[in-house]
């Protein structure tokens, strides 16, 4: 694969599609009920609830959001890098898999 010259090229993902379609339905209900405890955390600070209350709702949104993005990374590992690797882009492929846990970790 050729390498890319621009910057635009440089973060160009690999692919137009995600391969978690084994997941999808798992990935939506947790995004369901992610859209509800953030309107719940909205109302809680609508409602003057206390601090720490809303930190520790907070935290669990967090923590569920992460869990969401370590099953997209499962599946995009188990899926896109190990079919790149063998068509032979293995190169690109972790090259672009190491700038997205990067970006993931908040590195």
């Amino acid at each position: 694969m050729p390498t890319p010259t621009t910057r635009a090229a440089a973060t160009a993902p690999l692919k137009t599609r995600g391969s978690y379609q084994a997941s999808k339905q798992d990935l939506l209900l947790r995004f369901n009920r992610l859209n509800g405890q953030i309107t719940g955390i909205s109302q809680m600070v609508e409602d003057e609830r206390y601090c720490p209350e809303v930190l520790t709702q907070l935290s669990a949104a967090i923590a569920a959001l992460e869990k969401i993005g370590f099953i997209l990374l499962r599946d995009h590992v188990k899926h896109c890098v190990a079919d790149g690797i063998n068509a032979g882009e293995g190169d690109a492929y972790l090259d672009e898999l190491v700038a997205t846990i990067k970006r993931f970790s908040g590195r």
